[in-house]
């Protein structure tokens, strides 16, 4: 539709690794627009995983994506019935090792909901590493897991709905505050819901989602910018029934995304959104506090590569030597949180 409208070819890039798609994006420029979630662009931000051996650049929002939802999911005949009976030695929980967040949620945020530390997690439970996001979803169904981090909004999970087995989702009761305050200090960009869209057996169940968002970078044109976030919305009726997650990018959905959004918005469409009454004074401060807060983050990621390239420190994520340096630069400054009550 895009193309129709504006006569122009437009490629799309697949890219199935986070890390190195937030490489091409940043540092190579291969594309000016990317869908990422909240949860790879804070981990990128704050060099966490593999984003940590990789340079550190300032980003910006161009527009509401999807607010995925994500949860915890054990096949239809599994013993375990609520999130509080993964508490036990010799659960299998998959981890899907492309994604740093994902790889995080698994094995350090669950645990923190149950009063774990990733230490007592790492020796009760069995982790089983999945090379994708499908094979980390399947793996309930084929039976090589017993629990995993899935969105019930992933076609993949429409297959797992058709299991004769069929799902059950683990609630994350709202209610348990305490659970939910050792989540946040690990994943502090998600937002507790209840499931309202995705397969039957998820509606209603609470958990949490973690918005995607269309990103752009500074150095991106603020017209080109500007005349995007435009089509956007003008088109929205047009193209909302493409598919399911085109109905969660009207203009709606992104001013109520606005409210508690923890990430700069790009200077288009910022310009956009004033121009339509859609764009606050108190916007504008949120703006300011988080462009300060995102380049404190760049500054110090980067000032860390440079100080280990001059001691010659091997700059990779598994070498403590360099996390110990990142570390150190990195002291002190807050992590980018949503701003959820």
């Amino acid at each position: 539709m895009l193309e129709q409208s504006i006569g122009k070819t437009v490629r799309v890039i697949p890219e199935d690794s986070e890390a190195l798609r937030y490489e091409r994006f940043t540092d190579s420029k291969e594309f000016d627009f990317d869908s990422v979630s909240m949860g790879d662009s804070n981990l990128a931000m704050q060099g966490e995983g593999a984003y940590s051996q990789k340079k550190a650049y300032q980003v910006r929002i161009l527009w509401h994506h999807n607010d995925t939802p994500w949860g915890f999911v054990v096949r239809g005949d599994s013993e375990i019935q609520t999130i509080y009976d993964l508490k036990k030695p010799g659960v299998r929980v998959a981890v899907s090792a492309q994604s740093p967040p994902m790889v995080k949620v698994s094995k350090e945020a669950l645990p923190a909901f149950l009063g774990w530390t990733p230490e007592e997690a790492a020796a009760n439970w069995i982790f089983v590493p999945k090379g994708s996001y499908a094979e980390n979803c399947l793996s309930v169904t084929d039976g090589s897991a017993d629990v995993s981090y899935v969105s019930p909004v992933s076609t993949v999970t429409y297959e797992m709905e058709s299991h004769p087995k069929g799902l059950r989702w683990l609630p994350m009761p709202a209610s348990d505050k305490e659970g939910w305050a050792r989540w946040l200090a690990i994943r502090s960009e998600i937002i507790p819901c209840k499931f309202t869209w995705g397969v039957p057996s998820a509606i209603g169940v609470e958990s949490f989602m973690s918005n995607y968002l269309y990103w752009t970078r500074p150095d991106v044109d603020n017209e080109y910018v500007y005349r995007m976030a435009k089509w956007l919305n003008e088109n929205y009726d047009a193209y909302k029934g493409k598919h399911t997650t085109c109905t969660r990018m009207s203009l709606e959905q992104f001013r109520s995304f606005l409210n508690y959004n923890p990430f700069p918005v790009a200077e288009g469409t910022i310009k956009y959104l004033r121009e339509i009454g859609q764009w606050t004074a108190t916007d504008d401060k949120a703006q300011e506090d988080n462009i300060a807060l995102m380049e404190r983050h760049v500054q110090a990621r980067n000032a860390a590569m440079d100080e280990a390239k001059s001691k010659g420190i091997k700059i990779h994520y598994q070498n403590q030597e360099y996390l110990d340096t990142l570390a150190r630069h990195m002291a002190g400054i807050p992590k980018i949180t949503a701003a959820v009550e």
